[in-house]
């Protein structure tokens, strides 16, 4: 048991994968789930599990809800998840050494394998994703962005990768990438940090992204997975920057 860890996850209507997150991480005593509104039985699920801590609360962008949900954890280190993510095995005993010897000013990177519809994406810039998941909250946290949030690192901040795996559940259902595009372009729009750019600009600007994921990124060779993929970037690429174009011209 990875003993003075606290795993901190925020969720919104993720019935679908919770049961199987919270399966990998019952031997975490503390895992804290801040939730934002789900209607579905994403409530009820959590609740099911005694070592879940559960809170309910607002969304007011990921970094910051993040930040919200990592200050009511048990414990200073904390592991971040998804509510689509599961530790593997390797990875949990990896942390449990790890922590025993790590300082406040060390942060755990660590690989997540990107799966779509039961298969892994190795390409279309979903492969080879380290991400900075474990950290102390008292010299680290998340920043402050709205999407695409992450941790902030300072001069004094040791990066070291951990053996194991973080499995992501990312797309069961195609209907997932609208809602992501939805969901994502209007907290982008509302954010109020986009540049205002010209129809044509903006047009330019989801071709390009298409063409990066599907070409420069490769993922043509994740097959239909991967055309998917560069169509979602695309669309999510327009849609914000057509989202914040119309509100600038209202």
């Amino acid at each position: 048991m990875p003993a003075g860890v606290s795993v901190v996850i925020i969720t919104r209507n993720a019935a679908s994968t919770l049961q199987n997150t919270l399966d990998a991480v019952q031997c975490f005593e503390n895992v804290v789930i801040y939730d934002n509104g789900s209607s579905d039985d994403t409530f009820r699920i959590a609740a099911s599990y005694p070592n879940v801590s559960l809170h309910q609360g607002d969304f007011i962008g990921f970094g910051p809800t993040k930040r919200h949900a990592v200050s009511l954890a048990k414990h200073d280190w904390i592991l971040s998840l998804d509510a689509d993510e599961a530790p593997s095995p390797e990875l949990i005993e990896s942390i449990t050494t790890w922590v025993n010897n790590a300082s406040p000013s060390d942060l755990g990177e660590i690989l997540r394998e990107n799966w779509m519809m039961g298969q892994p994406v190795h390409y279309s810039g979903w492969g080879n994703d380290w991400l900075i998941r474990l950290f102390d909250r008292r010299s680290h946290n998340f920043n402050n962005a709205m999407v695409h949030e992450a941790i902030s690192v300072n001069s004094i901040s040791r990066v070291q990768r951990l053996s194991g795996t973080i499995k992501h559940t990312a797309v069961t259902d195609l209907s997932q990438f609208l809602e992501k595009i939805n969901r994502y372009s209007n907290i982008r729009a509302e954010s109020g940090k986009l540049k205002h750019y010209s129809v044509l600009a903006i047009f330019f600007k989801a071709i390009f992204a298409f063409l990066r994921t599907y070409f420069l990124q490769q993922g043509w060779r994740d097959g239909w997975r991967g055309l998917v993929i560069a169509v979602s970037n695309a669309n999510g690429v327009f849609w914000k920057y057509m989202k914040n174009f119309l509100k600038t011209e209202h």
